[in-house]
């Protein structure tokens, strides 16, 4: 009997995991639905996701596929959601072709970084506390992001030890976000794909020009030369998330 493919819609939490993909001492939360699955299925499956998220990164969306032989079983979504821990939620499952991929198909990913100028015992997981938030320049931040949407190439951030084979990149979104009633500060961006920790690399690189730590002419030259920036930071991955995933079909 030829294998179905099924897409998944999920969400999770990525605090208590070590990020997305499986390791040998870790827990990583493709691990723990694989073996939600078993439970259910009675059988061995591997999951394959649309991007490897860091240790503690979340994902309002996030899609993944697996093959299985059969139908999936009635209540499937509702029955996993009961196995799995608090902090992985599926939201819906379809078949689709076989040669759909999660991964390599999808054509739009977008992040989003919160940033808080005040400690809050609620968001300690999911939102960066910056103390000294009130001191950024919000026009420089904002210049700083616009600056990289005229460039294809983002070698300044990649993170040293990435395989990665080219440092293009379509990017399409990249600016910051005030909220001042919540005094929260998020950096949106969205791109065909992301290089390995680029998204707080690029972070970093816009508080610190925020800061006057580097000038928005280092930034310019480093993006220009396709060379390292003087100072590079990057921010912690808590206030990360993933929200959104498209692909050139539908899902429903």
């Amino acid at each position: 009997m030829a294998n179905k493919r099924y897409f998944v819609e999920l969400a999770y939490l990525g605090t208590k995991f070590s990020g997305w993909q499986k390791q040998p001492n870790a827990k990583s939360i493709q691990e723990v639905i694989e073996k939600g699955l078993f439970k259910i299925l009675r059988t061995d499956i591997e999951v394959v996701g649309c991007g490897r998220t860091d240790t503690g990164v979340h994902a309002k969306q996030y899609f993944l596929h697996f093959d299985f032989e059969e139908e999936i079983p009635k209540n499937f979504v509702s029955r996993l959601n009961k196995i799995l821990p608090p902090d992985i939620a599926f939201k819906q499952i379809v078949e689709v072709e076989s040669t759909v991929h999660a991964r390599f198909e999808a054509t739009h990913r977008a992040y989003e970084y919160h940033i808080g100028f005040y400690k809050n015992p609620f968001t300690t997981n999911t939102v960066y506390h910056l103390p000294f938030g009130h001191q950024l320049d919000r026009e420089k931040i904002q210049e700083a992001a616009s600056l990289l949407l005229t460039y294809e190439e983002f070698f300044p951030f990649c993170k040293s030890n990435s395989d990665a084979k080219t440092m293009k990149c379509d990017l399409m979104r990249a600016e910051w976000i005030f909220d001042a009633e919540k005094e929260e500060i998020v950096f949106h961006i969205s791109a065909n794909r992301f290089l390995r920790g680029m998204v707080r690399l690029i972070v970093g690189m816009c508080l610190n020009v925020g800061l006057g730590k580097i000038s928005l002419e280092e930034v310019e030259s480093a993006m220009d030369n396709q060379s390292r920036l003087s100072k590079s930071l990057s921010v912690p991955p808590h206030g990360l998330f993933l929200t959104d995933i498209r692909y050139p079909f539908e899902i429903k």
